[in-house]
């Protein structure tokens, strides 16, 4: 959700909701302007936040009633997948018209008191080191493995008791998937690496359940293969491994009710290839892929371009894309827009910003005056 997100991070989605005359663009060129004529549906605005549970219930009043007020509509809220916490926030959320989205980090649990007693439940690395003492990139990457029975448990539990809170709109997943074995270009230079191919130390898992499990449908054990990069059904055994809990995780949290979301790589083919996500084969309501032109070196019209990208691979499907996009990474509160209208026209159901406390002013003027002029 966090190298990207922890740098900055982690972690994003609809079916095309515009007139016929919309609906029709094919190109991202963000130079037409919306009119309140071409929308059929609300353009949401949604901020990714962290709670602290000893901030003042007055605090997130007047924080929740700033988004409000600069046209958001919804908050998903990091507690640390503490259901107490989010029972508390909800309420005073919903109270000033957001609607409440909670957010957990799945595969990535840093500092998980109960994962870490059981050292067996990590991801283990081609080198053959555990993410429990071992951690790739920095220190709160501290991966489970999902095919092993326990830990995935693990993890849909905590899914599972953030889904019994009231009110809530869904489960938002971040870090499902597998730690990067490439990170995004422009964060290359922070740790001072070079990704031309597949590092042993950065590849994922190979934990005496997963070559097991592999080795009986391929009768091949993937630590003797020449060359793991191109081992197609060793690739898809870990994508159907992130798969088959999130599938898992629909069926939970829709016993509750409620819709599961996910923060994502910005387009399907990219998350294969970095962090063996496929996210348009999921089984699940909405995506917000994570379009941070910033850390891959584009410019603002690359936001048009993998939203485009995640909208044709999930044509024919409910799943929806919210565009995520980040802060820091626009130059000017026109650039801003500008994503956002990109996002608008190429067929998402609205955009996210990385991270409310993030917001200045400016921007918040910004998104009030896009979202008064797709009213």
């Amino acid at each position: 959700m966090k190298l990207i997100k922890f740098s900055l991070f982690v972690f994003t989605i609809s079916m095309f909701s515009c007139a016929n005359t919309e609906s029709k663009k094919t190109d991202t060129n963000a130079s037409e302007v919306i009119t309140a004529a071409e929308i059929e549906t609300p353009f949401d605005f949604a901020v990714w936040i962290t709670a602290d549970a000893k901030r003042a219930n007055d605090d997130y009043s007047q924080e929740f009633e700033k988004y409000k007020n600069s046209g958001i509509d919804e908050v998903l809220i990091n507690t640390n997948t503490d259901p107490a916490l989010l029972k508390r926030l909800v309420p005073i959320a919903t109270k000033k018209g957001l609607k409440v989205h909670a957010w957990v980090m799945a595969m990535n649990r840093p500092g998980d008191t109960v994962a870490l007693k059981h050292p067996e439940w990590y991801a283990v690395s081609k080198e053959g080191k555990s993410c429990y003492d071992t951690r790739p990139y920095v220190n709160y990457y501290q991966w489970l493995c999902p095919t092993k029975e326990a830990s995935r448990n693990h993890v849909l539990n905590l899914v599972e008791g953030l889904a019994k809170v009231d009110s809530i709109e869904s489960v938002h997943l971040d870090y499902i998937r597998f730690s990067d074995i490439f990170l995004p270009i422009g964060l290359l230079p922070k740790y001072n690496l070079v990704q031309d191919s597949e590092l042993p130390e950065y590849d994922f898992c190979y934990c005496d359940a997963c070559i097991s499990s592999f080795e009986k449908t391929h009768h091949k054990n993937p630590k003797e293969s020449h060359n793991t990069s191109i081992d197609m059904e060793w690739k898809n055994f870990r994508l159907n491994a992130i798969k088959a809990v999130v599938d898992d995780a629909y069926d939970i949290v829709h016993k509750y009710n409620k819709n599961l979301t996910a923060a994502v790589f910005p387009y399907p083919e990219m998350a294969d290839h970095m962090v063996r996500q496929r996210w348009d084969k999921w089984k699940i309501d909405e995506v917000y892929p994570m379009i941070y032109h910033g850390f891959y070196n584009e410019e603002v019209d690359w936001v048009g371009y993998a939203t485009k990208q995640g909208v044709t691979d999930l044509e024919g499907k409910k799943t929806k894309i919210n565009t995520g996009v980040y802060l820091p990474a626009f130059k000017s509160e026109d650039e801003l827009k500008e994503a956002i209208q990109l996002a608008k026209v190429n067929g998402a159901k609205g955009v996210t910003f990385f991270d409310g406390p993030a917001l200045t002013d400016a921007q918040l003027k910004a998104i009030k005056e896009m979202k008064d002029s797709l009213k």
